[in-house]
């Protein structure tokens, strides 16, 4: 699968899932022009993307294209904190 057919499916499915699980009463919903790729990957025919939207939702996403078994892999994840760890010198 090429990139830009792959990123098209990742950003319907991210629409999708977050248009499903949004409070339907905030009447928010996005489209994939609202999805952005923050980090792809591609080796031999497997490919991987981390996805996120503008929404102050915390929600990141990954998609996972197994190119042996032509499948699909969609996991969906809330942030919940980001610590800062210093080395000890």
């Amino acid at each position: 699968m090429d990139f830009n057919k792959f990123q098209d499916k990742c950003k319907e499915l991210v629409t999708q899932y977050t248009n499903r699980h949004l409070d339907k009463t905030d009447s928010v919903s996005i489209t994939p022009d609202d999805v952005y790729v923050v980090w792809y990957a591609k080796t031999l025919q497997n490919a991987k993307a981390l996805l996120s939207t503008p929404l102050p939702d915390g929600m990141y996403y990954e998609v996972t294209y197994n190119g042996d078994k032509d499948e699909i892999y969609f996991d969906a994840y809330k942030k919940f904190e980001n610590i800062l760890v210093k080395e000890e010198e």
